[in-house]
């Protein structure tokens, strides 16, 4: 059911963290490996020695291991192990260091190094729960694109009725066991990434170019990758990496070379999901030597790239799922409709500069996605990574829920 996950089990200092003992004793039944990092006042509650020896794994409570030989637990790398980092039970006082980027302690530096999705099941009394500054640090999680678990209504320690108890055990252990059985909801999907800028050369040392820097569609190609697709990633100029291994990048320069791979591949691919910022005209000559400065003035000869989208539209075939982007300044969803059903794609993604946040360079977007079924969703600002997620999720539902 789990086998060979890695789930990251974080507990923090509440009376509901002795239902971390069962909730690993679940995970460990179906296969997952866990490792377990406890606060300090989580200690007082239950003791490392029952968690370690449920999990089979030592259980880190601060950044040094071993005192005596100045061994040092890495933060880093246990924040690069995990498949999933649950932090239950959350309390109130992690939930607004999280929130904040406060780093005080050895749960919180894993939090910030980690690079998988991270949930939440509070745990608290329900005036803690229901306060201002609360539900703010918990809005402010969700928008990082962590995933909130909602706590329970019953009977608290305080002694009053209400919401604030931690979710159970054998359902924290459902919602693992469903999100690793959804998480490779894309597995044997062929899907086409274009990502990045395009520069058109001028001369050997100067192009024409513009400010994309590729984020967008390298978090949607890791996710596409994350959720089980072969993904072919065709990058523009960029400096980013890809960590995962799994993705096959090619690099292009220029609209032209760009062109031409994505012809190359896009026939044998599913679904393809153009998120580069391809340039639309091109110097009509290159000179092969360095333009020397001269003339008051220098006029320069443009002609129009050919459009990939509506090239690759022009061929999809029926079971064939393309997705667009359009980044407007002006009449932002009649441009981004009409961009849609020209270039005969599935759907389209609508950034528009005039929201802040939003756009080229940022390590935000702020999106709303349109389908050809007439579905339009808009969604809050949030991380490239979030919104990553958030278009994959109206993807497969147009296309193969």
């Amino acid at each position: 059911m789990l086998q060979g996950k890695k789930v990251l089990l974080a507990v923090c200092g509440s009376i509901a963290a002795y239902k971390a003992a069962n909730l690993i004793r679940l995970l460990t039944k179906s296969g997952a490996e866990v490792k377990v990092i406890m606060t300090a006042s989580a200690c007082d509650f239950i003791t490392p020695l029952t968690l370690a020896t449920l999990s089979g794994n030592p259980v880190s409570t601060d950044f040094v291991h071993d005192p005596e030989s100045g061994v040092w637990n890495s933060h880093v790398e246990m924040g690069l192990w995990a498949d999933l980092m649950l932090v239950a039970p959350a309390s109130a006082n992690t939930v607004a260091k999280a929130a904040q980027g406060i780093c005080d302690n050895f749960l919180q530096a894993v939090y910030l190094s980690a690079r998988c999705p991270v949930w939440w099941a509070p745990a608290m009394d329900l005036d803690m729960w229901m306060h201002e500054s609360t539900q703010a640090n918990i809005k402010t999680l969700a928008s990082f694109g962590d995933r909130i678990l909602q706590p329970g209504t019953g009977s608290l320690a305080s002694g009053l009725e209400g919401k604030g108890r931690l979710m159970e055990p054998e359902e924290l252990h459902g919602h693992v066991v469903s999100f690793f059985e959804e998480h490779k909801r894309l597995q044997g999907k062929i899907i086409l990434v274009t990502a990045g800028p395009t520069y058109e050369a001028i001369d050997p040392v100067r192009f024409i170019g513009n400010r994309s820097t590729g984020k967008m569609g390298y978090a949607l190609a890791e996710e596409l990758a994350d959720q089980g697709a072969k993904v072919i990633l065709i990058s523009g100029p960029t400096s980013l990496v890809i960590s995962d291994a799994s993705i096959h990048r090619i690099d292009v320069e220029s609209a032209a070379e760009m062109k031409n791979q994505v012809l190359a591949h896009f026939e044998r691919c599913d679904a393809a999901v153009f998120s580069a910022a391809v340039a639309d005209y091109t110097p009509v000559e290159v000179a092969h030597q360095k333009i020397k400065k001269k003339d008051l003035r220098f006029d320069l000869a443009l002609e129009k790239t050919e459009d990939i989208a509506a090239l690759c539209g022009a061929k999809k075939k029926a079971q064939q799922f393309i997705v667009g982007f359009a980044l407007e300044t002006e009449h932002e969803e009649a441009n981004a409709l009409a961009k849609m059903n020209a270039k005969n794609q599935n759907m389209i993604v609508l950034n528009s500069l005039q929201d802040a946040g939003a756009g080229f360079a940022s390590d935000t977007n702020k999106i709303t996605v349109f389908t050809d079924n007439g579905g339009k969703r808009t969604f809050e600002l949030k991380t490239k990574k979030a919104v990553a997620k958030d278009i994959i999720d109206v993807m497969f539902a147009s296309w193969l829920a």
